[in-house]
């Protein structure tokens, strides 16, 4: 465990860096809001591709070689990444970097169905994703120096070697789990049966709502938001991140235990009621905001966007039949939400004219926040009947 947890460690570092080396992008390759809203979705776009021959290859080959395998490809795009001085150069070095770490998520979660019985899941899931999360503080106050240091080309090396070790540790420290992972489904049942079910739609939805959010806003638009909006310099920024990965990692870790005391769909719920309240907040900062105030706010966000760790146990709840389908499907859409809320806002963004610094206006980010409120709250009125109908397990 403590090697995918490693591993997820790296994975959560490269999705939230974008977000303190945002403006030097913009300085360095000439990008617009928009380009970098699509660069850095690139991640979770290729990320949510290679969910779709994934299952297949981790029932075939297991997790040890597929995730050391795919760990390569984000070897290669970090070392791309950091040479680039184009657009399409980042492109390309986002994308594989995207499925390099496509594997390592699901890889543990196929490996864990074997190793721990099911009311363990959401405890061992947020174990997982919360101690794994806390790359997102690497990737605040110590990235935000170690740019000002030496620039976030070199860093962007080291982060290539670091990946090439955690693929020689999944390679040579993970043991496939007897039983190979996720049950086998009942027979005459298939991905189809999970796409028919309304109570996976409502769920579905609310996943991409949640990690859509909370990744668009750690990944990439927290820092564009705390710089452009509201003034603040670069290490306090990394500094605000840092207390947003924090609160993001405890609520991972705090997750599954909440859970079994009140339910995984009321559980779900109430981090989804707290999201769209953090979002809310932050539609109400300015530049004369408290300092403490504004960590509040990213806090809040990071907390409730983290309870969509969640969506992966009730997944395999409402499907026990075909639990790896259902948890791989549920993924898919966390994932492509991260892609098309890190591209939408910046989209959004990007419809506001930049200054002479290439920073965008106050009002583009109270727009993109709109659109965040919108989209998450929809989301969560489509998800409430599943409350009232979910057996608490």
């Amino acid at each position: 465990m403590v090697v995918f947890v490693g591993t997820y460690f790296v994975s959560y570092f490269f999705r939230s860096t974008n977000a303190v080396i945002a403006d030097d992008l913009v300085r360095d390759v000439g990008l617009t809001a928009g380009a970098l809203g699509l660069m850095t979705s690139l991640f979770f776009i290729t990320f949510a591709l290679v969910q779709l021959p994934l299952g297949s290859a981790l029932d075939r080959f297991g997790s040890r070689w597929v995730t050391s395998v795919l760990l390569l490809a984000a070897v290669l795009g970090s070392a791309i990444f950091a040479a680039s001085t184009t657009l399409t150069g980042l492109v390309i070095g986002r994308g594989l970097i995207g499925v390099g770490m496509a594997g390592v998520l699901m890889g543990a979660l196929k490996a864990f169905s074997s190793w721990f019985d099911p009311r363990s899941f959401a405890t061992v899931s947020g174990l997982l994703v919360g101690i794994g999360s806390l790359g997102a503080l690497a990737a605040a106050t110590p990235l935000a120096l170690l740019n000002e240091a030496v620039g976030w080309r070199v860093v962007f090396v080291g982060a290539a070697l670091v990946t090439l070790v955690a693929a020689a540790a999944v390679a040579l420290v993970v043991r496939e789990p007897e039983g190979g992972g996720f049950a086998t489904p009942a027979a005459g049942t298939s991905l189809a049966d999970v796409f028919r079910s309304g109570r996976f739609w409502r769920l579905a939805g609310l996943t991409f709502a949640m990690a859509g959010t909370l990744f668009a806003y750690q990944g990439l638009w927290a820092g564009p938001y705390l710089t452009q909006r509201l003034g603040l310099g670069a290490v306090e920024t990394g500094n605000v991140l840092v207390a947003m990965a924090l609160a993001t990692s405890a609520g991972f870790l705090g997750a599954g235990p909440i859970a079994n005391r009140i339910g995984l769909a009321r559980g779900l719920g109430v981090s989804a009621v707290l999201l769209v309240a953090s979002l809310v907040a932050l539609l109400l900062l300015d530049p004369s905001s408290p300092r403490w105030l504004v960590v509040v706010a990213f806090a809040a966000l990071g907390l409730g966007g983290s309870g969509n760790v969640l969506c992966f146990a009730l997944a395999r709840a409402s499907f026990p039949h075909m639990p790896g389908r259902a948890v791989t499907a549920v993924n898919l859409f966390g994932i492509g939400g991260g892609a098309l809320m890190q591209w939408g806002l910046g989209a959004v963004i990007g419809r506001y004219p930049a200054n002479a610094s290439g920073h965008a206006p106050p009002e583009a980010f109270t727009a993109a926040v709109v659109v965040s409120i919108a989209v998450a709250t929809a989301a969560l009125f489509a998800y409430a009947p599943l409350v009232r109908t979910h057996t608490k397990p």
